[in-house]
């Protein structure tokens, strides 16, 4: 049985483009990451990566202190320079994410891509799809992924603040990160 965490048990937090995803801030080390999880009630595990991707060099792993310890809630790269590069939210049990009044975790994926598009649309940018289906945006940093749940499927957001080390947010997505399905 897959579990997923109700809507109104998730911690609420706010993407900004290209600064934070919640607590975490773009380019901020691993510690003051750290800590700021910490104080939202989350624990961290240090994984080694499986290969190194481009700039990003390590993975950790957050998971509500009072879960389970293969409960995994939010996951983060690391560039080689020591900055947070990239922010995974779990679909099933991470926080509560959201861009302009906008929910981005554990959505329906297809009914998220179009209210994305729509978004993008009225403010000039260009919506994209991966090579694997899922609604992105260069201009905002963000690649909606899918995760799965039992039999369906919810939005799991990866966030990139790629500029001087990527192209684009496809770019950026570890292996790591495309093996979590």
């Amino acid at each position: 049985m897959w579990s997923v965490v109700n809507d109104s048990d998730r911690a609420q937090w706010r993407y900004i483009p290209f600064e934070s995803v919640g607590p975490l801030r773009f380019g901020m080390p691993p510690e003051e990451a750290g800590a700021a999880m910490g104080r939202q009630g989350f624990s961290c595990t240090d994984f080694p990566m499986r290969r190194r991707h481009g700039a990003i060099v390590q993975r950790v792993d957050f998971r509500p202190a009072t879960a389970a310890p293969y409960i995994k809630a939010v996951t983060v790269y690391y560039r080689d320079a020591g900055g947070l590069a990239c922010v995974a939210v779990d679909a099933l049990f991470g926080p509560q994410v959201s861009m302009d009044g906008i929910r981005l975790v554990g959505r329906v994926p297809s009914e998220l891509a179009y209210l994305f598009r729509g978004y993008a649309e009225e403010r000039g940018m260009s919506p994209a799809i991966s090579v694997e289906g899922d609604a992105a945006s260069d201009e905002l940093g963000i690649m909606m992924r899918a995760q799965r749940a039992g039999d369906i499927l919810l939005s799991r957001p990866f966030f990139a603040e790629f500029h001087g080390w990527a192209y684009t947010v496809h770019d950026c997505v570890p292996a790591d990160e495309w093996a979590v399905r």
